[in-house]
């Protein structure tokens, strides 16, 4: 059965909430199961309209989860506003440093904390530099690789 797209995103909303989809395959065989049709092709403009990201977890798996949207700002925006002012990703221990173009800490800081990605227990940002606490050392890599990952491979180490 053809649905509408609102329709069809609420329901990849929902079937990514509630399941862990690691491919595109298996989120466009889910939506099949439901009874729609949609083409893969179809699903992928989806999830980058919806502000979908896959992010890394500790054991190297990785799965797609879905961005919030904070006020006016939609999760795509908020992800440009980090992936242009990003530099480099770090882990450090339990610490992620973020290096940003000079004055662009504060913004890619609040785009990070908007985007309540897994892992993350806060947020400082100065000038062209941010730090995000994780719980443990795992969560920090997991955590670097997601965002190296949503940003492009080149970002990993700039500096």
């Amino acid at each position: 059965m053809k649905m509408a797209k609102n329709e069809r995103q609420e329901l990849i909303l929902r079937l990514i909430r509630e399941n862990d989809i690691s491919t595109q395959e298996e989120l466009t065989n889910l939506i099949r199961k439901q009874g729609m049709e949609v083409t893969q092709a179809t699903c992928s403009r989806d999830i980058k309209e919806l502000g979908i990201i896959k992010v890394i977890l500790p054991n190297n798996q990785s799965k797609y989860a879905v961005l919030d949207k904070t006020g006016d700002v939609a999760p795509g925006r908020l992800l440009n506003v980090f992936s242009n002012s990003l530099l480099s990703c770090k882990n450090a221990m339990n610490l992620v440093v973020i290096s940003t173009l000079p004055g662009m800490a504060q913004a890619a800081g609040s785009a990070l904390d908007s985007m309540h990605l897994q892992y993350v227990v806060g947020t400082i940002a100065g000038d062209d530099t941010v730090f995000v606490a994780t719980e443990s050392v795992e969560d920090a890599k997991a955590l670097c690789a997601t965002i190296i990952d949503m940003t492009g491979s080149d970002h990993a180490d700039k500096t």
